[in-house]
């Protein structure tokens, strides 16, 4: 039986691409995502032509008991959960206070904090029955500096990386590895950035800073971290890295 990799929030970025490292070095990928079937679809078919091994659902994380009944399925149906890549973004884009409704702010907490804290309550003690286990929690520059208009997101990723602590402290000593993963740069995801660009800022910005530039992220290279960080020994644990592009100014000089 193969160790499984469940991927929560993968896209064609990031989430995407880590569920595909992982299934290049023997786990199989439980691939789960919001919308979009196809893409869903084509990501495992991807996956096994390469000889990897993965599974796709389509899950509403905010849904009531989604989460917990996906995780309990995993572990009756594909096999015990190893690692934990939660990759659920959390952005309702820049809003003004007056802007930001008490919906849409709940929201962004929902998809931040409220989701980690329902998969580590259900994962947490199976991986401590088993007596290890790792959960890789992507982050965000507003975990560490909060901007005008992101009154939502910066409050949401804070309590991320809060959370993130707080799992450390308690079961860091039981074997299990959370590290808190900031993604400090502009990522060269389609469904991400290229969504909120649309195709041709897209495109221009890839152009001018992306491709051989390499001034924008990479999903894959930033898949190969995560992989390492899995990997670690406990004595020289990671649980907390920022990551950007050479070329970018870091989050605290900004």
């Amino acid at each position: 039986m193969k160790p499984v990799c469940l991927v929560i929030g993968a896209g064609a970025g990031i989430g995407g691409n880590v569920g595909k490292r992982f299934a290049k070095e023997g786990y199989h990928a439980v691939l789960c995502r919001r919308t979009d079937q196809d893409g869903l679809d084509k990501l495992v078919a991807d996956i096994e032509s390469e000889g990897g091994a993965a599974s796709g659902f389509l899950l509403n994380a905010v849904v009531a008991d989604s989460i917990e009944e996906r995780v309990a399925a995993v572990e009756a149906d594909i096999g015990p959960i190893e690692v934990v890549v939660f990759n659920l973004g959390a952005q309702i884009g820049d809003r003004a206070l007056k802007d930001t409704t008490y919906k849409a702010f709940e929201m962004g907490w929902r998809m931040a904090t409220f989701g980690l804290f329902r998969v580590a309550s259900v994962v947490c003690p199976l991986m401590e029955e088993r007596g290890g286990g790792t959960i890789l929690v992507t982050s965000a520059t507003a975990a560490m500096r909060g901007n005008k208009g992101q009154h939502s997101h910066a409050a949401a990723m804070g309590g991320r990386r809060m959370l993130c602590q707080s799992l450390n402290a308690e079961f860091g000593p039981k074997g299990i590895h959370v590290a808190h993963i900031l993604i400090d740069g502009s990522v060269d995801a389609p469904d991400t950035l290229g969504k909120m660009l649309g195709p041709e800022r897209f495109q221009a910005l890839r152009e001018s800073r992306g491709m051989e530039n390499d001034g924008l992220m990479l999903p894959a290279k930033i898949a190969d971290t995560y992989f390492h960080i899995a990997q670690q020994h406990r004595s020289t644990w990671t649980h907390e890295i920022d990551m950007r592009s050479f070329s970018d100014m870091p989050w605290w000089n900004h």
